[in-house]
């Protein structure tokens, strides 16, 4: 492993901002800032209960998962049209740009959309613009990744991968996200191996408020390669050892896990237990929009509670590029251009 110099505290996070890093696990339904929930809810004539930019955010005050999905699924209700998703998705790849993310996977959930009446091809096209264009503008390469809400029926599921297929060149991978506590991962068994035969990628979100259960059956069952979350993996000691020796990466979201109470502060945040396990974690932002901070306010706030060091953040950062689903030789660019910054940073 690439040997890290020693770098004072106070520079910490100027090397946090500047290094660069894959986020993996983004909403981009989380993205959408109270300011554009109010521009397009104009834009589209859609009423909302909110008297102001500032009410709306003096909402986001979430006691669980569940109390933060309503407020997220109304906020939702502002995208109806092919540019209003290009404009979500545009306005997070600018910050992550901005946060020198290089490369971003981006979830996004059809069933909120199409249960509103809005097309498959709308969702699609307008996100996946937004990507093709961040490349040549930004030069921020970013892929699609389908996920199913696991509060609805595989059934449901099934309908939607049937309805997303005609645009499969437009998205990499499959998901599965929504409220964790009550829908176990094997409730989507037949969708997901449906998924795999189709050659997806394939992650799932477990262990953020569900057991370390449901991480063993999205692995054996699902068979997904990269687990969304997966901080509860720390209660189970041969959980811990197979996701260390299988080498599958977690996408961890500290600021969510402390909006969302995972945790009673950052201070208490296990990441660097799951990086002195040898577990390949990465660090992201989840649904910055509601939880506080992009990518880099994971990384400094973190950093700053609870000691981590610069070795550290290097591992994260290559983990990130490890764990992502881009090809070997892109994955080689990163990580070369990673060690660089760490070797010129002084």
């Amino acid at each position: 492993m690439f040997q890290v110099k020693p770098v004072a505290a106070e520079r910490l996070p100027e090397l946090l901002r500047r290094m660069p890093k894959a986020e993996l696990h983004i909403h981009i339904e989380g993205s959408l800032e109270p300011e554009l929930i109010f521009a397009l809810a104009q834009r589209n004539g859609v009423p909302l209960a909110y008297a102001s930019v500032e009410a709306l955010r003096s909402a986001y005050a979430f006691s669980n998962l569940q109390s933060f999905l309503d407020i997220y699924y109304a906020g939702a209700s502002v995208l109806l049209k092919e540019q209003d998703f290009y404009d979500m998705a545009q306005a997070y790849l600018r910050k992550a740009a901005q946060d020198n993310v290089v490369h971003a996977e981006l979830f996004f959930d059809p069933q909120t959309h199409t249960a509103r009446g809005v097309s498959m091809a709308t969702v699609i096209n307008g996100l996946h613009r937004a990507c093709v264009d961040a490349q040549a503008e930004l030069g921020v390469s970013a892929s699609l990744i389908l996920c199913f809400l696991r509060h609805l029926s595989e059934e449901d599921a099934f309908a939607t991968l049937e309805e997303a297929l005609p645009f499969r060149d437009k998205f990499i991978g499959i998901g599965l996200d929504s409220g964790e506590v009550g829908n176990p991962p094997e409730k989507f068994a037949r969708v997901f191996a449906r998924c795999r035969e189709l050659g997806f990628h394939l992650v799932a979100h477990a262990g953020e408020e569900g057991p370390p259960a449901y991480v063993w059956t999205a692995l054996d069952v699902l068979k997904v390669e990269r687990i969304d979350h997966g901080v509860q993996s720390i209660q189970d000691a041969a959980l811990m050892r197979r996701l260390a020796q299988d080498s599958i990466p977690l996408t961890v979201c500290p600021l969510s896990n402390l909006k969302l109470r995972v945790f009673p502060d950052l201070a208490s945040h296990n990441l660097g237990q799951l990086l002195a396990a040898g577990l390949v974690a990465t660090v992201n932002s989840d649904d910055p929009a509601y939880f506080g901070g992009y990518v880099n306010e994971n990384f400094t706030q973190t950093f700053a509670a609870t000691g981590l060091t610069a070795q550290h953040a290097y591992t994260l950062a290559r983990n990130s590029f490890e764990a992502s689903f881009i090809d070997d030789a892109a994955k080689r660019r990163h990580i070369d251009r990673l060690n660089e910054s760490f070797e010129t940073f002084a």
